[in-house]
């Protein structure tokens, strides 16, 4: 399984200003997670998951564990994925989001062996199923999921993913997602993005028949998006993809607006700079 990599690449792009050290990550919480809507991770906050939830306890004190969770978000924003991703794993299940992200990331944007990749996809997806039968409840636990499956699917590609069912699993947990968190902006933008694929590979009859896909619920979900997160980048990017894989060149002028807009965003962590540097990328291309 990829998680069991002994290296994986290091982020060597700009750290400047995303250290959260101390009260800094609990003050920034906020402005971090307006795209995931994840819980700070304080003691109060574990205690209560792990009352509700016993197949999330720890092998530590409650309290121990709420400073390790909250040692891995700050590993994350800083683009210490690994860090991040192996003090996760360090909590079992209750580092489950946190492990999730960190691998998403890391085999999106710094791993480029095409069989490691698609492997490490499908580790956080399987991750992602364990913690879903432990705690239901927990909205990341259905998008960090569906954003792994969908992105796994998006290297066999959607015809093959669609016809292995695929499309419905991350339908379905995106939905979840946002049943459980309604202000869940990157839910809303991974199923918008799901709307545009589907539509633009099976066209628009079979596309609402069979997958319930629809260009109008692509366009509501990335506007959604942006309502719910409006400083986002990767919103506009992705609103720029689905309106070009829907609309074409009718829809040119704006989805390069877009992306300039993205381009000019300001990142409060290492993903979103990612984010950003990739619109400026696109733009410059």
């Amino acid at each position: 399984m990829a998680a069991k990599q002994a290296k994986w690449n290091k982020f060597e792009g700009r750290t400047d200003g995303f250290d959260y050290e101390g009260p800094a990550l609990k003050k920034n919480w906020a402005r971090l997670h307006r795209g995931d809507c994840e819980p700070f991770p304080d003691t109060a906050y574990v205690k209560k998951l792990v009352d509700k939830h016993p197949d999330l306890k720890p092998d530590m004190p409650i309290a121990e564990a709420a400073s390790t969770l909250q040692d891995a978000w700050r590993a994350y924003h800083r683009g210490g994925f690994h860090e991040a991703f192996t003090l996760g794993q360090s909590l079992g299940l209750l580092g489950g989001n946190v492990a999730n992200k960190a691998e998403n990331i890391q085999a999106t944007y710094l791993e480029h062996d095409k069989e490691t990749k698609p492997a490490m996809f499908l580790d956080v997806v399987h991750r992602g199923e364990e913690l879903q039968k432990a705690a239901p409840d927990v909205a990341n636990s259905w998008y960090l999921y569906a954003q792994a499956l969908g992105r796994y699917g998006q290297r066999i590609s959607i015809a093959k993913a669609l016809a292995d069912g695929l499309g419905g699993k991350v339908k379905g947990a995106l939905e979840r997602a946002i049943q459980l968190e309604p202000k869940h902006a990157d839910a809303n933008i991974a199923l918008g993005a799901y709307h545009a694929a589907v539509v633009n590979k099976m066209g628009g009859l079979v596309a609402r028949l069979t997958y319930g896909a629809s260009k109008e619920a692509a366009v509501e979900h990335f506007q959604e998006a942006m309502k719910l997160n409006p400083g986002s980048a990767v919103a506009r990017i992705e609103y720029a993809n689905g309106l070009a894989m829907l609309f074409g060149k009718s829809k040119l002028a704006e989805a390069t607006r877009l992306y300039e807009e993205a381009a000019k965003c300001e990142p409060a962590d290492v993903m979103e700079w990612l984010d950003v540097e990739l619109a400026k990328s696109e733009i410059a291309a």
